[in-house]
């Protein structure tokens, strides 16, 4: 019986799934930033493109970098190829690429702040805005809660299994915070559950990061339809832990 061989360009197209954009906090591959992949023997060569020329360097290249590391790990590839299409620092950001350089030797001066510090400040947002999701999510199924009742709230309250519950959990491992039943859901970026006085405006600031970052992810994949027509064929509809709830949960309770 013949063996069945794995399609390597699906492998690597799963494999990019898992690089995410650093300010919309979605997978590259659901935004329609994967222009192509193609696959030689083991060579493989993936074109990325970007909503704009002038998206931000440091996001780019952490895109790119993290696209070269996730197909590089995909078993059956020997060499990775891939290049950053109609950016105004394509040129930069490819050679640094191709010779292996990180991102401050490719840069030099221009690289000002460190891409782990980057990672970081987006990390807590995208908690953020997931922590926001799970609690409005969960004041809409209960009028009866009120924002200063979220102080209270713990994981062990939030429907278990759900994408927004999923979600949330995934991003406190990813800052090391308890996901234990207990743990209180509204913290601060260090940890710190806040005074039930202080839970609606912490909630309320949690919720202009949430409206910021889809509001954002929305207009950017609009932006690359423009850009390329077409592209929105290559899109994914925002996941189910992404609901876009409205600004109010109920009227006269929760502005």
């Amino acid at each position: 019986m013949t063996a069945v061989l794995p399609d390597l360009a699906a492998e690597v197209r799963s494999a990019l799934g898992a690089v995410v954009d650093p300010e919309l906090d979605e997978p590259i591959t659901d935004l329609g930033f994967v222009r192509s992949v193609a696959v030689d023997g083991g060579t493989v060569e993936v074109h990325l493109r970007l909503p704009t020329s002038f998206c931000a360097p440091n996001f780019a290249w952490l895109m790119a970098s993290d696209a070269r590391v996730a197909v590089a790990a995909v078993p059956g590839v020997d060499r990775v190829v891939v290049a950053l299409d109609d950016h105004h620092d394509s040129d930069l950001i490819n050679r640094g690429l191709a010779a292996g350089a990180d991102y401050r030797t490719t840069f030099a001066h221009e690289a000002e702040e460190s891409l782990d510090e980057l990672r970081a400040t987006f990390t807590r947002k995208a908690h953020t805005a997931a922590m926001e999701r799970a609690l409005t999510a969960l004041l809409r199924a209960d009028p009866s809660l009120t924002e200063a009742d979220t102080a209270g709230i713990t994981l062990a309250d939030l429907p278990a299994g759900t994408p927004t519950t999923t979600a949330l959990l995934r991003r406190r491992v990813a800052l090391g915070l308890p996901v234990d039943g207990a743990a209180r859901v509204l913290v601060r970026d260090d940890g710190s559950p806040p005074e039930p006085v202080q839970a609606p405006m912490l909630l309320r600031r949690a919720r202009s990061v949430r409206i910021s970052v889809d509001g954002n992810a929305h207009f950017c994949r609009g932006l690359l339809a423009t850009r390329y027509p077409g592209a929105e064929a290559d899109q994914v509809p925002r996941p189910e832990d992404r609901p876009l709830l409205p600004l109010t949960v109920s009227k006269g309770t929760h502005p």
